[in-house]
């Protein structure tokens, strides 16, 4: 479905985030039912949903039909931010309540809740990405529908306050009608849904036999014709097509192709089943009876390995044949195909017209499948124990980096095996096993036959899972290329262990009794041994995610600092809310994709399309020789230099715009753009810098200005000398992060008359963009307009990456005289973004035997790319942060170094979250030296206010400004600290396989305040319009700034309107030619700039009313604000006022400090590397919250994001910088199964500060350096790990000081555990006696 706007959001490039889900209903007319499921509508051919009603979240309310009981609930719960994510989370949560009330043997819920328990609702969003809320607020809404929700765990919301009965809290919920479901339109149920429809280019068909099917793919044979099969056309999210198809055949139509048929066989499932409805029908049972046979066991286990891949969205619409033969064709990594092959499934083919059933291993064996060939079903046989004596154990494995949230395995395992007692001696024999594994770097799964062999007809003892961990090693061989390829044969060896290691403590005399409780316990039993818990797989669940919120309330400036629902959210949540990607198309609209470099360095000698594109609607290739005359090749005005709009001769980085592809489509320009040959030439180059030390090697180093470089403190050579110890020469590098706005760099340019132009843009930054591309374009500034109204999440990367969007756009349609919008596709936007910057850090530091650090001299290698962009401010954030120490004397030498990189650029936390973490690992590192504890040397080494002065001068405010000790030491006792402490130690001793790591860190983030202009105007019905020139990105700004003019212009105090004036208030658009010297907003105090510069127009505002208002009481008593706005209007009171705020001239009014600190405690899997967070407790200074709702929802989503900057997200690149990890199949940021299980919050109201605005503090950025808190307590645990390894091997190899990469993903846990070093350990732990 290629039509967006109002209801749902275009991701671009292809499935995965769930921001575009939608509805779709279908009737059934021999049942006379209605199937609901949610689907992903980039995939969706609109063919495909021929007769099916569609319901987007609009269709279920908005702003003029009324909105959703969902709709209301997440804007009440604070569940939405920039808001682009929302739509497709309130139909995802939509479609899971529907298919409750379907569930017939549930009981009616109460009034305004749903059948779905608390687990369903929850996991109805488990696919959906959000990148600002951090989930919690989410999780809180969905859940709020469920009828088994405890409402005390429900968290902060509009609708009840703090300490009110349950009955009180369920009443004030929106009521949801559990009864009501969405109109299916009477006229579609006589539609006949087998489509026939044939146009110029392409053809439908809908074929209902196979008859019909056959005499097709004939005709496309005979004929040579393209042709696609069609289920759902979920392929092309993984595998996207590249070229146009003639004929598009649907296959839905045939009926032998959904067929379910479970009998004493087996059970056959039709290809065209969709995994969803694979699932359902493996839960169900055989027969009425309350035994439950092997065969329903290893089905619900399969059902339940299913529920984990893809996401709900897609397996609803997603088949089971279409799947396998992803993974016979193209060797998709299909975890499917590992569960079926281990149970001996096989697969009915259709060639041409004959028919044949081949085992699912010869399947995948085979040559890729032709056109002619077609699955029609999987078998998947019985499996029974042969007689009592006998017991069948299945289990099914896979390591992802997420568990649930639309993830790729690492590598797939299944085990079955039939086992059975002993009469000659004590112990489990192995009658047969099946082993399969997959998605490890291999074309497809496969069988370990002589693992099996090996194991099968043998006692199982220690010894023979060693022989097996070692045969195993040489069978499971990723492909050469494949990455992490250690740790994928660790999984295999891990996952065989878990299957088989808790049957050597069966008994034969015990045999029944042990054998149920593994059966219960799911591969896993936990038994005391020795005093020694060893629960390898007693897994944590996957979701049921809670936390409390602490907010102080201060009513002192009312209704500024009430958390009040965030400006917009209901009509985010319906949809309604309108991004660029929402602005209908102009007339005669073109649209635009870059052609880039895919050489770090090259002349470029030519750029060619192929002939059929240049005649099917390509209409230009604009580059900088099109650039009027006068104009510049400027595409980003950056602070200290000029990035150009296009490469003139030479590429100089992969990534580098060379031309801008002009075409009818936004399918057709991307197409276009991908499948252009550009000729490079090498001649008389250098090689490109691909690394900072290279770059310091040539000499390619950004000499920046003087202010810039960090001024030392105090006498380095003094302390180091004063030192008992030193560590030299310790080294870190940290790599990037990419941005993951969900809405991707967008912009519209419309010529206008007299060579002007307006441009709409999702940008940060409307007026460097408004003087970029009147600069390009040799025009005043005057003739362009640019206008954002909101933006789809930022997080920086549209402060000065979006300009040349925006120019290029300009560009092509100041030459073509013609509209022209870029929705630049995702892995586009990956491959130039740049993201976070990249570093390189060594540091020597000495310190004294008490673990108090005298001196730390650090030098600093900042990879910025090939432009500067805004890199020179990186060295100050960097230092700013890493000063949350008191080091005695510090030292900085900082290179920024240019290589051959897409230019880096400003990313939420830029510099600080470096610097903070590595003031932790330098901690770290000084107590693991001690063989301390860290906390102590965190304590030790935190400031006093005497030092907080020397290392930050004025910026550190007065002493009662200084609120980290009393918060450290406040969260040390509000999260129990040092009770869970111990409670960590006692878990470790305990528990062999699983390991557990606490860590409490602060955070210190130095903040400037930045001039923005504002004005406040009153319309002739009392109604208050606000422009200023910050922009919305999610961040509560104009929910703040209403706050703000509403306590302003209270001051009137006009009669009947103890309402207050906040509903009369709208904030809109910024507008460049309306709204000069807007700025940039960033630094996360923009919102506070902007609320002053609205007080400042309102005191105006005030100043001019009050007289008149004062003069009217007299006359007439009582003044309402519509007479009083009336009466100012017929006198010509001017009722609108600017202002340009400007922080004063003190360092104090300029720029401050703030505060917070975080508890993380974790448990790590040994064996795989799995990491859960299990509780997060995070106090955060915000002094006088102007909004506590808004800054707590900035907490958590800073924090989540911070949470995948150092566990999940890798922004991988192959050796000359081009980006792997190129979209949501390969990069992944934290899902609603990723964030802390337990997730505490609370807003400290610090008091008064007297330079600040109404005493508030910034929010946005600082917490993300909190989620260092969850690596350290992962290095925790991996320590613990490591100290058990060394204690079963007698080896000092594995010293207690390491350094734990960023980010800490499943591969890089598992490297540091030490298995990775002998994986045969295994079988030495205290408990398996391995004999030798």
């Amino acid at each position: 479905m290629g039509s967006y706007g109002p209801g749902k959001k275009f991701f671009p490039w292809k499935s995965g985030c769930g921001a575009c889900v939608v509805l779709i209903s279908k009737y059934n007319p021999e049942l006379n039912q209605f199937e609901d499921f949610t689907a992903s509508s980039c995939l969706t051919l609109l063919c495909s949903i021929h007769g099916c009603s569609i319901t987007t979240s609009e269709g279920l309310g908005n702003s003029r039909d009324g909105f959703h009981a969902i709709h209301e609930r997440i804007a009440g719960f604070h569940a939405t931010q920039c808001g682009f994510c929302t739509p497709g989370m309130c139909v995802s949560l939509f479609g899971a309540l529907v298919n409750a009330e379907k569930i017939t043997d549930r009981p009616d819920p109460p009034i305004g809740f749903s059948k779905a328990t608390v687990v369903e609702a929850e996991r109805a969003i488990a696919g959906n990405l959000c990148r600002c809320t951090g989930y919690r607020s989410l999780s809180d809404a969905c859940k709020s529908f469920a009828a088994d929700v405890d409402m005390e765990d429900l968290g902060l919301n509009t609708f009840w306050r703090k300490g009110e009965s349950d009955d009180v809290k369920r009443r004030r919920l929106p009521k949801y009608d559990h009864n009501k479901r969405i109109e299916f339109p009477e006229f579609l149920k006589e539609v006949n849904p087998n489509l026939f429809l044939a146009c110029e280019k392409h053809s439908w068909y809908s074929p209902s036999t196979l008859k019909e099917l056959q005499s097709l793919l004939k005709l496309s044979l005979d004929n040579g014709t393209q042709m696609k099969l069609v289920v759902s056309n979920t392929s092309n999210g993984y595998y996207k097509d590249t070229k146009e198809y003639d004929m598009y055949v649907n296959l839905k139509g045939i009926s032998e192709l959904s067929k379910i048929q479970k009998d004493e066989t087996g059970i056959e499932i039709g290809a065209i089943v969709t995994i969803s409805k694979a699932i359902e029908a493996l839960k169900q049972k055989s027969g009425t009876c309350d035994f439950v046979s092997d065969f329903d066991v290893i089905l619900e286990k399969i059902s339940d390995h299913l529920s984990k891949i893809a996401s709900g969205f897609i397996r609803n619409i997603g088949s089971v044949g279409g799947n396998l033969v992803m993974a016979q064709k193209n060797n998709f990594p299909s975890d499917l195909a590992t569960v079926l092959l281990a149970v001996d499934s096989s697969v009915h083919v259709m060639n041409g017209t004959q028919f044949e059933w081949v085992s699912l291993e010869e399947f995948l064996e085979r040559p890729p499948l032709g056109l002619e060939s077609v699955v029609l079903s999987i078998k998947i046989p019985r499996w029974e124990s042969s007689n009592k004596s006998t017991k069948i154990m299945f289990e099914t494995f896979r390591a992802a980096p997420r568990p649930l949230g639309n993830a790729l395995s690492y590598l797939n395992a299944t085990f079955l095996a039939e086992v059975s007692s002993t009469k000659d001696c004590d112990g489990i024999m192995v009658n047969a096993c099946r082993m399969s594994f997959g998605a490890y770097g291999t074309k497809h799964a496969i069988r370990a036959k002589e693992a099996e062999e090996l194991v099968a007809g043998k006692l199982i003892s220690a010894n023979i899972i060693y022989e097996a961990i070692n045969l195993l090693k040489t069978i499971v061989l990723p492909d050469e290329g494949t990455s992490r390829i250690a740790y994928r044969v660790s999984l295999a060896v891990g996952f065989l262990f878990k299957f088989f290691s808790p049957l050597i403590d069966i008994s034969a005399e015990n045999f029944n009794d042990d054998f149920n409780g593994y059966f219960e316990r799911t591969c896993a039993l936990k038994e005391k041994k020795n005093g020694n818990c060893h629960d390898h797989d007693d897994k944590i669940p996957t979701l049921l995610s809670s936390g409390k919120q602490e907010i102080q309330v201060d009513d002192e400036y009312s209704p500024a600092g009430e958390p009040i629902a965030k400006s917009g959210a209901a009509l985010q949540a319906s949809g309604e809310a309108v991004y660029v990607d929402d602005i209908p198309s102009p007339p005669n609209c073109l649209y635009g994709a870059y052609i880039y470099s895919t050489k770090p360095l090259a002349n470029v000698k030519s750029i060619k399309l192929k002939p059929e594109l240049q005649l099917d609607g390509v209409r230009a290739i604009v580059s900088s020789k099109d650039i009027p005359k006068g104009g510049q090749n400027i595409g980003n005005r950056a602070f200290f230099d000029v990035e150009p709009l296009f490469s003139d001769e030479i590429a100089k980085c992969v990534g580098d715009r060379l031309a801008f592809v002009v075409a009818d489509t936004q399918k057709l320009a991307d197409m276009a753009a991908n499948s252009a040959v550009v000729e490079y030439d090498f001649e008389d180059m250098e090689p490109p810098i691909l690394s900072v030390e290279e770059a310091v090697e040539r000499s390619s180093i950004y000499d920046f200005p003087s202010t810039a470089h960090p001024e030392q403190i105090g006498d380095i050579s003094k302390g180091m000398s004063e030192a008992d110890h030193k560590i030299l020469s310790a080294e870190i590098k940290l790599g990037s992060q990419y941005y993951f706005y969900m809405e991707t760099q967008t912009a519209v340019a419309i010529p206008d008359e007299d060579k002007c132009m307006v441009v709409y843009t999702s940008s940060q930054n409307p007026e460097y963009t408004q003087i970029t591309i009147a600069r390009c374009l040799n025009i005043p500034q005057h003739n362009v307009r640019v206008i954002t109204r909101r933006v789809g999440g930022g997080f920086g990367g549209k402060a000065l990456k979006s300009i040349a969007i925006a120019t290029s756009c300009a560009l092509a349609a100041y030459k073509l005289r013609r509209p022209i919008r870029m929705y630049m596709n995702r892995k586009t936007d990956m491959i130039m973004a740049g993201g976070r910057h990249p570093m390189k850090i060594v540091y020597n530091v000495g310190f004294k035997s008490n673990g108090k650090i005298t001196a730390l001299d650090i030098k600093i290698l900042i990879n910025a790319g090939i432009y500067v962009d805004a890199s020179f401010a990186i060295p100050d954030k960097f230092v700013n942060s890493l000063k949350k120490y008191d080091y005695g004397a510090l030292f900085c030498d900082i290179k920024v170094c240019k290589t051959n990189h897409p230019s880096r650029s400003i990313m939420r936390g830029p510099g600080e979250v470096q610097g903070s973490f590595i003031a932790e690992a330098i901690i770290e590192h000084v107590a693991s030296e001690l063989s301390m504890d860290v906390d102590s040397i965190r304590n030790i080494n935190l400031h006093t206010y005497a030092s907080l002065c020397t290392f930050y001068g004025d910026s550190s405010g007065e002493a009662i400004d200084y609120t980290l000790p009393s918060l450290w030491n406040k969260l040390a006792l509000s999260a129990r600290y040092e009770e869970r402490s111990e409670m960590v130690k006692e878990f470790n001793n305990i528990n062999i396989w699983r390991k557990r790591g606490i860590s409490k860190l602060p955070i210190m983030f130095h903040l400037s305040m930045s001039a923005i202009p504002g004005r406040v105007s009153i319309l002739g019905d009392g109604s208050i319009v606000i422009e200023v020139g910050g922009i919305e990105i999610g961040q509560g700004l104009w929910t703040k700034v209403k706050q703000m003019a509403a306590y302003a212009l209270c001051e009137i105090q006009c009669d009947g309107d103890d309402g207050g004036l906040l509903d009369r208030i709208r904030v809109i658009q910024s507008d460049t030619l309306s709204m000069v010297q807007g700025g940039i907003t960033s630094s996360s105090t923009t919102s506070e700039a902007s609320c002053e510069v609205v007080r400042l127009c309102c005191n105006v505002l005030v100043e001019r009313l009050k007289p008149l208002k004062e003069r009217m009481q007299k006359e007439k008593g009582s003044i309402s604000w519509e007479t009083l706005i009336l009466q100012a209007s017929s006198e010509a009171i001017n009722l609108s006022a600017n202002a340009l705020y400007s922080p004063g001239a003190s360092a104090g009014s300029k720029s401050y400090i703030n505060y917070g600190a975080a508890v993380s405690e974790v448990e790590i899997d040994i064996l795989t590397g799995e990491t859960s967070i299990l509780q997060t407790d995070i106090i955060y200074d915000c002094g006088k919250s102007l909004n506590p709702a808004v800054d707590l929802g900035q907490i958590e989503g800073s924090f989540v994001q911070g949470l995948g900057f150092f566990m999940l997200e890798e922004y991988e690149t192959n050796h000359e910088g081009l980006v792997l990890a190129n979209g949501t199949w390969t990069y992944k940021i934290p899902t609603i199964d990723t964030v802390p299980k337990q997730f505490n919050v609370e807003v400290l109201n610090s008091g008064y500060h007297k330079d600040r605005v109404l005493s508030s503090k910034a929010s946005g950025e600082p917490p993300l350096l909190l989620a260092a808190s969850v690596h350290c307590a992962v290095r925790a645990a991996v320590k613990e790990a490591r100290k058990q390894l060394i204690s079963w091997s007698n080896s000092e190899a594995l010293n207690s000081t390491f350094h734990l990469d960023v980010p800490a993903t499943l591969p890089v846990d598992w490297s540091f555990r030490g298995l990775n070093r002998n994986p045969g350990l295994l079988c030495q732990y205290p408990g398996l006696h391995l004999k030798t």
